[in-house]
């Protein structure tokens, strides 16, 4: 009997080759299968050793999967692959003992099976079993034998097929209430309700023992409800509250049929469906459904203020925006009807910011009803709300389209929101150019053209522009290049408004007195703009052109420009006016600036004593962005040929800086100051640095006059060790003829002088072969001959 369930199974889909290994037990013993599938017919064959025992199982494949199948294994199998000459293998070894065959038969479809013994097959199953095989037997039998086939019939075998809940078998010999059903959802959803009830009735005269029948009764229902076919819901929904009293759709069934007893008259029995409805599901979307509908009764009645409540009330407790967008125009009817224009259009501004298409997804004429009474009531700009969206929902060829169209753009002209009008009037034109009321939008159109903002920016340029060309030198021209230019600097378009300088400069200063300032204001706006984008050299340009000054929280930028252009007396300027600032933070800024303005024009005084000060503010903040001040003073020093002073700021770069590749030339600098004072431990200091630096970045700039220096450095100690390793560094580099023949003429002396003649002697030829007619190699030759 199994025991277990499933241990492992995995699928790999390459080339359709399906692979699953299950586990399970059988009296106690576990077993395994191993099962192989793929489209086509292919190999599978079991190798025995000399004990008759199968000692692996080899499938093959024509084709290769398309990613490497990982090794699989479990208790009784180890799975392997390999491919040979485009040929796919998988390798079956047993742990324990296992056994072929071929899935012939499916029982499930075929009622005869016989002994068959195949080379191919679609499917082959391999058993890994302990000691006997479970459930399977094999007999020997002669090879006289008849193979009869043997053939079956399902209900003669004991199956159980699929249950229902009731523990009742289910006989499913066609899906077609499944279809169906399914269709039944698609044509509700489309509201073809009448469609809908015919497919419903016909699946339950067909199919009266469905499984879907819950579902089937429930959908019956909503389209009663939808049609409005109020007694008919009334007893399909009892049936279904007999029925299906714990399924999950009874609170919204409550409601349907709470509303319909309503509808009827019968409103004892709506109460008491309501109640229930209340009580039982408090926290159901339905309830406030119910809500609504018992609104609309009492609205019925006459108890408009009562209903009003219910709609509040939803309102304040509903999450959901179907159900709010319902509460919000009942209520808004509601308080049209009691001619309260205001409440109601604040209402439907709640659905039309919500959710628009709400509008569009009940009865279209109930949504233009409200609209023209919000219009009417001079609520404009919600009455044109609803018509925008039943505009987005409906193709412009249908009647209503373009009076809809119409009314965005005419009521919305009669309101604050101009952009939104002419937006609207422009599009009826587009669509309607002969319409029915068309003169009346280009009228309302025109009217727009001088109250519209921004966006129409460019409309009134292109106006202005007509306008310049037509009456060039009149007043009417004058007056279009003075309110382009307005317009222009209005929109921050400055550098246009700049461009216009020559025109303004010619208009009477009388009439237009302004014009200087439009041109400052232009050019400012211009300046700044440039600084933001960095265009320095416009910003250069326009300071000096028209000696703007700006205020300080551009001197940043004019500083960068400045000194980018090579515009040092600006750069200075930005620089002097910061210096005395009270933030310290803001007076280190622009010192370590000033200092960086006298560096680059050579007043190497003023820098030395600024640096002063600038090291002295710094001097404890290890993270300080002006610590490259430590950099510049030494070059200065460097620059002044000040040998002590360039020693002792190196000694305080190396505190900001260490070893830093940056610096290798300033290292280099004081490596040469250390040979010419003949300072050998300060030609080695910075020697060890530069060689370390140039290592770590695989960079050998330096080289090899770094390690030429090095190498004099320890010669003249008398360190021939270090003097051999500095020299003979150089062996890996890259040189030119006449540095190799120095090279190994020096490594040949340091070879010397540790007494390894021999290697001396071939260092000396090496310095001989590199440049024979270098000085080098002459002197490689006096020593070889010594």
């Amino acid at each position: 009997m199994l025991k277990t369930v499933l241990l492992v199974f995995l699928s790999l889909n390459a080339f359709a080759l399906e692979i699953s290994i299950q586990g399970a037990k059988e009296e106690h013993k576990s077993y395994s299968t191993f099962h192989i599938k793929d489209a086509d017919k292919f190999l599978c064959q079991e190798f025995k050793d000399d004990f008759g025992t199968v000692s692996k199982i080899v499938c093959a494949f024509p084709k290769s999967p398309s990613q490497k199948i990982k090794k699989l294994q479990n208790n009784f199998f180890e799975i392997d692959s390999e491919t040979k000459k485009e040929t796919f293998f998988l390798i079956i070894k047993p742990y324990q003992k296992m056994k072929l065959f071929a899935m012939v038969f499916d029982l499930a479809k075929e009622e005869a099976t016989f002994g068959a013994d195949v080379k191919l097959s679609n499917h082959w199953m391999i058993v890994g079993y302990m000691d006997e095989m479970p459930y399977i037997k094999t007999f020997e039998y002669s090879d006289a034998a008849i193979n009869f086939p043997f053939s079956y019939s399902e209900n003669m075998l004991p199956y159980v097929g699929s249950l229902d809940i009731k523990g009742n078998p289910v006989h499913i010999k066609k899906v077609g209430d499944v279809t169906e059903y399914i269709k039944i959802k698609k044509f509700y959803e489309e509201k073809n309700y009448e469609f809908t009830l015919e497919l419903i009735n016909n699946i339950m005269r067909e199919y009266p023992n469905s499984l879907f029948r819950a579902e089937l009764l429930f959908y019956k229902i909503r389209v009663f409800s939808k049609l409005d076919e109020n007694e008919k819901l009334i007893e399909a929904a009892k049936e279904y509250l007999r029925e299906y009293s714990s399924d999950e759709n009874i609170a919204e069934v409550l409601s349907l049929i709470a509303k319909a007893y309503t509808k009827v008259g019968l409103t004892s029995d709506g109460d008491y469906f309501f109640d229930r409805l209340f009580s039982e599901h408090p926290d159901s979307v339905y309830t406030d459904w119910g809500y609504i509908y018992m609104a609309e009764s009492l609205e019925l009645s006459g108890s408009a203020s009562k209903a009003r409540t219910l709609y509040e009330r939803v309102l304040t407790h509903c999450n959901d925006i179907d159900v709010a967008s319902e509460a919000a125009f009942r209520l808004a009817q509601n308080f049209m009807a009691d001619s309260n224009a205001k409440e109601a259009a604040t209402q439907i501004d709640k659905i039309a910011k919500a959710k628009p298409e709400y509008f569009s997804s009940i009865n279209i004429y109930k949504s233009m009803d409200m609209m023209y009474d919000l219009a009417d009531n001079a609520e404009l700009i919600q009455a044109a709300a609803i018509a925008k969206a039943l505009i987005e929902h409906m193709n412009p060829t249908e009647n209503e389209y373009e009076e809809l169209t119409r009314n965005v753009g005419i009521w919305l002209s009669k309101t604050k929101m101009k952009k939104e009008a002419l937006s609207a009037l422009k599009r009826y034109l587009e669509l309607f150019k002969d319409g029915m009321y068309a003169q009346e939008v280009q009228i309302a159109k025109d009217g727009l053209f001088f109250d519209v903002s921004d966006e129409n920016a460019s409309v009134k340029l292109e106006t202005y522009d007509k306008l310049m060309q037509e009456y060039q030198s009149d007043s009417i021209g004058n007056k279009a290049i003075y309110e382009k230019a307005k317009l222009l600097i209005k929109n921050e378009r400055f550098s246009e408004a700049l461009a216009m300088e020559k025109e303004l400069l010619k208009l009477n200063q009388q009439e237009y007195q302004d014009t200087q300032e439009q041109i400052t204001q232009a050019a400012i706006g211009t300046m700044k703009q440039a600084l933001k984008v960095k265009e320095c050299n416009s910003v250069l340009v326009i300071s000096s052109q028209y000696k703007i000054e700006l205020s300080d929280e551009w001197d940043d930028g004019i500083y960068e420009c400045a000194m980018k252009g090579a515009d040092f007396a600006l750069a200075k300027k930005m620089a002097d006016k910061n210096l005395k600032s009270k933030d310290i933070k803001q007076r280190e800024k622009w010192l370590y600036r000033y200092i960086k303005v006298d560096f680059a024009t050579g007043n190497y005084s003023n820098v030395i004593e600024a640096s002063k000060e600038l090291v002295a503010l710094i001097k404890d903040d290890k993270e300080s962005p002006y610590k490259d001040i430590y950099r510049t003073l030494f070059d200065t020093y460097h620059r002044l040929e000040n040998k002590e002073k360039m020693i002792e700021s190196m000694s305080e770069l190396l505190k900001a800086y260490r070893d830093d590749y940056i610096d290798i030339e300033r290292y280099m600098a004081v490596m040469a100051v250390g040979s010419e004072i003949k300072d050998n431990n300060m030609v080695i200091e910075y020697a060890e640095k530069i060689m370390h630096i140039q290592q770590s970045s695989d960079s050998y700039a330096q080289s090899p006059f770094v390690e030429f220096a090095l190498y004099q450095a320890y010669n003249d100690k008398e360190n021939y060790n270090k003097a051999l390793e500095a020299i003979q560094s150089l062996d890996a580099r890259e040189l030119s003829k006449n540095n190799r023949a120095r090279q190994k003429y020096l490594l040949g002396t340091a070879l010397e002088k540790l007494w390894r003649d021999d290697a001396a002697q071939k260092a000396y030829q090496e310095a001989i072969d590199a440049e024979p007619a270098s000085a080098w190699a002459q002197l490689a030759k006096s020593a070889k001959a010594l």
